[in-house]
């Protein structure tokens, strides 16, 4: 069985990295609206952008903790489709990968 305690600790700093962005952008987004329709209209194209950032943090977040819950069962590092171990190159570059470079072609 492989240690992946680095990568755990890599994946637990960057999820506490998501949450508190996300925690920032969601606070920015109960912002009320601006008397003013003209900065209205720029403060509800910034909260779509915003709201699109926070949306890609939150998918990176599940796929962080579905990789510490693979860790914590023994599952990770290897490939969810064909059963094979993940080299650990591509583990090191991309620590949420769930199958092998083969298999994610």
């Amino acid at each position: 069985m492989n240690d992946y305690s680095a990568i755990a600790q890599q994946l637990k700093e960057r999820l506490a990295d998501i949450v508190e962005r996300s925690g920032e952008i969601e606070d920015d987004l109960r912002h009320p609206l601006d008397d003013d329709f003209s900065e209205q209209a720029i403060d509800l194209a910034d909260d779509e952008a915003l709201e699109g950032v926070d949306d890609v943090l939150l998918a990176e977040a599940r796929q962080i903790r579905f990789a510490l819950a693979r860790i914590a069962n023994g599952t990770y590092g290897t490939c969810a489709n064909c059963g094979e171990a993940i080299a650990p190159e591509r583990l090191k570059a991309r620590p949420i990968a769930t199958r092998c470079i083969k298999c994610a072609a």
